[in-house]
């Protein structure tokens, strides 16, 4: 999977899109436990999620694959389905 979009969203969960147009939800709040992502406990650190295609990185130098997200995200639509429905 490609990322071709990544929006954070309250309570450490990011809306994710997908090149290939799926929508979905990652809960990010799992990842708190561990250190790597100790910073992200701060509200204000995890809005500063930046893009990188095949992953997603914060300033604090957690990231996540795009393998990873693709396995554990909740997928909640498609944009090419939106588009048609209009």
């Amino acid at each position: 999977m490609r990322i071709a979009e990544v929006h954070p969203q309250p309570d450490w969960v990011l809306s994710i899109v997908a090149e290939d147009g799926r929508v979905g939800l990652f809960d990010v709040a799992p990842y708190l436990e561990y250190e790597a992502f100790d910073d992200l406990r701060d509200h204000d650190e995890f809005m500063k999620v930046s893009n990188g295609g095949y992953f997603i990185e914060w300033e604090c130098g957690a990231d996540l694959s795009a393998d990873t997200i693709e396995a554990r995200w909740q997928i909640i639509g498609n944009i090419a389905e939106k588009t048609l429905a209009y």
